[in-house]
């Protein structure tokens, strides 16, 4: 189900927009893709500028490049992780840039898609390759990762408190047959749950799916490095906005930026007589993150957890 028409809403798309607070000769960069949502309106805002986009999901580029062709020659989609944005925009002789945006939610349209296997509530084969093209999918961390590996990750990026039953029921069900489908592991989840958790409103396997689709796709370690690289692109006034969707991704984003303002010595200062004259180039536009209003929630629930935050160069 790769139908272009596949309904994807922008979350917080007129937030996002505002705070980039673009230029029409700018260049800015949209780190994720998707099905164009906020690529397309920083587009329509750009004359002379241009746009740089990137995405690993080759039908994502594909009905993108749909989306966009009445934007002419002003933008270009780069088939590539996040992670690697500075060496592909040095590669277009690109080094310093005016906004950057990232929305790190999983789009509708891959979540939808049967074929994908992102999704707990369809049959599909275990994939959740953002990157069709690699070969490490949630089959084989299902099927080979030991006990400790699994119990880690569905700790780690699941924050699940019944990490260790799940990952024994894994170990447990995979000896008598492999564990090829979604639904087949939904199942060996709600085996490993109280019926307490299981009554609770939020699906009972989200958490373990989150977790499997973060380590398939080494999301939180690309993020890290990408915002890293980030701040270093900022032309002066230049904006880097993240929209994220649970609590690991937003510690990643407030550390990183809670470092930018921060002097490194801080703590070594703070115990000694001398005054330190460190200033930071950056500054925080939000002091704290901004969450979608009420309308938006009701219209798109996936909404439900955005978290937005925006630093800004400064150079001094």
């Amino acid at each position: 189900m790769n139908d272009i028409n596949t309904k994807h809403i922008a979350v917080m798309l007129t937030e996002a927009i505002n705070f980039l607070n673009i230029k029409p000769d700018g260049i800015y960069v949209d780190c994720t893709l998707g099905r164009a949502g906020h690529s397309k309106v920083i587009l329509s805002k750009l004359t002379s500028g241009k746009l740089y986009a990137f995405d690993q999901d080759q039908t994502a580029i594909d009905n993108s490049n749909i989306i966009l062709k009445d934007f002419k020659n002003n933008y270009e989609i780069i088939k590539s992780n996040f992670a690697s944005i500075r060496s592909e925009l040095l590669q277009r002789n690109v080094t310093k840039v005016d906004g950057i945006l990232y929305d790190l939610g999983v789009s509708s349209p891959q979540v939808d898609d049967d074929t994908r296997g992102f999704s707990y509530m369809k049959d599909a084969k275990l994939d959740m390759r953002m990157d069709q093209s690699q070969e490490l999918n949630a089959w084989e961390i299902v099927n080979n990762y030991s006990y400790q590996q699994l119990k880690s990750i569905i700790k780690n990026y699941g924050e699940e408190v019944f990490a260790s039953r799940i990952a024994k029921n894994i170990i447990k069900a995979r000896t008598y047959q492999s564990i090829d489908t979604t639904l087949q592991l939904v199942a060996i989840i709600k085996k490993s749950l109280p019926v307490r958790i299981l009554n609770k409103h939020h699906h009972p396997a989200k958490k373990t799916f989150q977790a499997l689709r973060i380590a398939v796709n080494n999301e939180l370690a690309s993020l890290k490095s990408s915002l890293q690289q980030s701040l270093q692109l900022l032309k002066t006034n230049g904006r880097i906005v993240v929209i994220t969707f649970h609590s690991l991704e937003d510690r990643i984003v407030k550390q990183t930026f809670n470092n930018a303002i921060t002097d490194p010595q801080a703590q070594v200062y703070a115990k000694l007589p001398i005054y330190s004259n460190w200033q930071t180039k950056y500054q925080l536009i939000l002091k704290k993150p901004l969450v979608p209003k009420a309308d938006e929630i009701a219209k798109n629930p996936r909404a439900r957890s955005a978290k937005l935050r925006v630093i800004t160069y400064i150079d001094l």
